[in-house]
């Protein structure tokens, strides 16, 4: 049985057309309220296995999907947010030193540098970092209540999952029903595996980090660490960047100990491209990394870090929906 209303835009491109640019501009208009929605379907996507495995052993739905968004809560308050302050000023002090190490390795290597002009650049740059950063809180996490907002909408999205797809699917003809739930399940399975993916793996990587400058007796161990456990939740570039200060402080000491950073960054991302993420990252997304790079540029220039993490979860759910529209042609 054929739906007359999307026959009838079949046959009238000039009001699709005008349908399409008006939801085009809607969603740039409501951009803020779509993300904050997005990352609430992320982390939907992440807790709702752990909310079916209480469900299967007979436990209330209620609870069942309380005791996951609970659990999460509490060690973001009670574990995460408390260190965050402490991390922040260890990372300030590690870029605020950075003029005084160039100094240091201009005159090892003797070095025709400026040095107020990089004491200007850096300068420059963490007012940059900390302005974008601030903007793209204020956008997007404009405070406590948009923290809640992601957790309440999150809780609601799991708790009334199976109403909410009977009635998403409702807008489509009964024929291609079964074909959306499959795809919106694959959309699920596969962010929701992205999102545990990279936890464990930004967990791994920056405590690998922090325990490999330790031993090699690097000063700022720790905010290098926690930089390499950030900066792994970017895709590709994320490592390449999070080694650069490493080395740089690593030069003020001495050739030598530069150059034990760098075999042990390289050995890093050996072990990381070839046993971690096949075994955590390559099921959960399995995207070519020119297509992630592109993303992930695309992303920050519109949204700036937020659009750089947000850009592979994005593009995974794009690419779903694009082979099971050409599947279902």
């Amino acid at each position: 049985m054929k739906n007359p209303i999307i026959d009838y835009l079949a046959h009238n491109q000039f009001l699709t057309t005008l349908i399409v640019l008006a939801l085009i501009w809607l969603a740039a208009e409501l951009s803020g309220i779509l993300i904050i929605i997005f990352i609430s379907y992320i982390i939907m996507a992440a807790l709702s296995p752990f909310a079916d495995f209480l469900i299967k052993k007979r436990i209330p739905r209620i609870l069942s999907v309380l005791i996951p968004y609970t659990t999460t809560i509490a060690v973001l308050v009670l574990l995460i947010f408390p260190l965050v302050p402490f991390f922040a000023s260890q990372i300030e002090i590690l870029f605020s030193n950075f003029p005084i190490y160039i100094n240091q390795i201009a005159k090892t290597f003797n070095l025709d540098i400026n040095v107020s002009n990089v004491d200007n650049v850096f300068q420059s740059d963490i007012n940059t970092i900390g302005k974008n950063a601030l903007s793209v809180t204020g956008k997007i996490f404009s405070g406590a209540f948009s923290m809640l907002a992601v957790f309440v909408i999150s809780f609601y999205l799991m708790l009334q999952r199976e109403m909410l797809k009977e009635q998403f699917i409702a807008f489509f003809p009964k024929k291609y029903q079964e074909k959306v739930l499959k795809t919106v399940a694959q959309i699920e399975n596969k962010i929701g595996l992205w999102l545990r993916g990279q936890m464990i793996l930004s967990f791994t990587i920056g405590f690998s980090t922090w325990a490999g400058l330790t031993l090699l007796g690097l000063p700022f161990a720790l905010p290098l660490g926690l930089l390499a456990g950030i900066l792994e939740i970017v895709p590709t570039i994320g490592p390449i960047i999070s080694a650069v200060p490493a080395i740089i402080v690593a030069l003020t000491i001495s050739p030598g100990v530069a150059l034990s950073v760098v075999i042990f960054y390289i050995l890093l991302q050996m072990v990381e491209n070839n046993i971690l993420v096949p075994k955590i990252m390559q099921k959960a997304v399995g995207l070519n990394p020119i297509v992630v790079i592109i993303g992930v540029l695309i992303g920050s220039k519109f949204l700036g870090v937020l659009g750089a993490l947000l850009a592979v979860p994005f593009i995974a759910m794009v690419l779903i929906i694009a082979k099971s529209f050409k599947s279902s042609n």
